[in-house]
Parts: C-alpha cells; sequence; structure tokens
C-alpha cells in the first residue's frame, strides 16, 4: 500500500522542528531536499517535474498562494520582500498585458 505523501516548505521565518518520536509513532519517512542542489544533478528530472507543474496549474489542479503582485515597474520592491523574508506565498510581477 502506498502511504500518502505530504510536502512541507518553508521560504521565510522560522524552520519548524520535527520531533523524531513523531516519525517513529506514526511510521513515517521524512526527506530534506535542497533544490538547487537537485536541479544541479538531475536536470532532466526538473525540467521535467517543471513541465508537470505547469500542466497542472493549466489544467487547475492547483492554485498557487500568491502574497502579493507588483508591476514590473516595481521589480525592486517584489525582491525585497523576498529578501527581507516576507514572501508567504507567490510574488509576481505584471506586465500590464493581459
Amino acid at each position: 500500500m502506498e502511504r500518502p505523501t505530504t510536502v512541507i516548505g518553508f521560504a521565510s521565518g522560522r524552520i519548524p522542528e520535527l520531533a523524531a518520536n513523531l516519525v517513529l509513532l506514526k511510521g513515517c519517512d521524512v526527506v530534506g531536499v535542497f533544490w538547487g542542489a537537485f536541479t544541479a544533478r538531475e536536470p532532466d528530472v526538473n525540467r521535467q517535474n517543471l513541465a508537470d507543474l505547469g500542466a497542472y496549474f493549466r489544467a487547475g489542479k492547483i492554485k498557487p498562494h500568491v502574497s502579493a503582485t507588483f508591476p514590473l515597474e516595481r521589480a525592486a520592491d517584489a525582491l525585497n520582500v523576498i529578501l527581507d523574508r516576507k514572501a508567504t506565498g507567490k510574488i509576481v510581477l505584471t506586465t500590464g498585458r493581459g
């Protein structure tokens, strides 16, 4: 029987801690992934993952949380939100085109 998968990501704030006894009691696996290193080691798999995510988005199967939207002219402000670790979701730049 396949176990359900839960993905937990953190882009800002304090990195959560996981009590080891919960892993034992629940009989689950914990895997850490450094995405930057993964993209270098597995570029073809990463490319396919991104293509799959795009397809899921276009099909309405996933709806990413957007925490802020900025016009392209305010790209520096958008970057500062990321650098200040205030983003709680995707930061979107708009071009004014439909």
